[in-house]
């Protein structure tokens, strides 16, 4: 019983990680090319500084990254899983590197 329930929740969270949320968020991510030509710019702060930001909101390692388009400019948006098992959004300023929301 315990492993069905382990390899069901597995199969159900890689299943969501890969999946946007909404449509609007996928497309208002950066494409690869896009991201790189950004960052080779100058025009935000590397994506290692966002992490630390996240960590002083909360211990965990992050899963996913993203850097999108916002109302009010680029942000990170990261998926960061806790140590006790949850999962946290959280929302990093590209351009300064503070914590936008979270949690």
């Amino acid at each position: 019983m315990r492993k069905w329930l382990i390899i069901t929740l597995a199969a159900s969270f890689s299943g969501l990680a890969g999946t946007p949320s909404s449509a609007d968020e996928a497309s208002a991510c950066l494409s690869r090319d896009k991201r790189r030509e950004v960052i080779a710019a100058g025009q935000v702060v590397p994506l290692a500084t966002a992490i630390r930001t996240s960590h002083s909101k909360m211990n965990g390692q992050v899963v996913k990254a993203r850097l999108c388009q916002s109302p009010k400019g680029l942000v990170y948006l990261l998926t960061v899983l806790a140590r006790d098992g949850k999962v946290a959004r959280l929302t990093v300023d590209a351009q300064s590197g503070k914590l936008v929301s979270g949690l």
